[in-house]
């Protein structure tokens, strides 16, 4: 029997899995709105741009759901804390491996698990920088470069992330893509 996790994984085509998620979303009450889609593109273009060796496909599927337990309200602190361990256990209910759960898990360091897979470190680069970018209530969006600087030196100082410094070469390169 097929479950939920064969069938996305199976979908190569991110604009269809946007899809799937969407769907889901609207049946189960997941989180998925525009910051999942931007943060995943982002996702994509580093990936790509970079010639990372990881699964793109694993890591796209994991970008578009590892916060489908995030609450919309940013208030609860010990929700922001536990949202990723609920969501990972949410995911193997739907056919997940342990290793795509682990990987959705680790995007945030709340539940220290040790060692942090690849994959893990990709989702938090785009999952810290791409919030960066966006609008809050309590704030407006920082420019990529502003952004970049509080990833590196505030958010993961003294952190081991494996694609950091690729990171910051990926935005520095998309920063000079110019849009006509």
């Amino acid at each position: 029997m097929e479950t939920f996790a064969d069938y996305i994984l199976s979908e190569q085509d991110l604009i269809k899995k946007m899809e799937i998620v969407y769907y889901l979303q609207k049946r189960t009450g997941i989180f998925y709105d525009n910051s999942v889609i931007l943060k995943t593109e982002i996702a994509k273009l580093f990936i790509e741009t970079m010639k990372l060796p990881v699964d793109k496909n694993l890591v796209l599927t994991a970008c578009l759901l590892y916060a489908c337990k995030k609450s919309n309200s940013a208030q609860n602190l010990e929700k922001i804390r536990s949202y990723a361990k609920e969501g990972a256990e949410y995911l193997k209910q739907l056919g997940f491996s342990k290793k795509f759960c682990k990987i959705c898990e680790e995007h945030n360091r709340y539940s220290e698990s040790e060692p942090r897979e690849k994959e893990s470190d990709i989702l938090e680069l785009v999952d810290q920088f791409g919030g960066m970018l966006m609008n809050r209530p309590e704030r407006i969006a920082f420019k990529s470069d502003e952004a970049l600087c509080l990833l590196i030196n505030r958010n993961l100082k003294d952190k081991n992330n494996r694609y950091i410094e690729q990171f910051e070469n990926f935005v520095r390169i998309m920063e000079e893509v110019k849009v006509a």
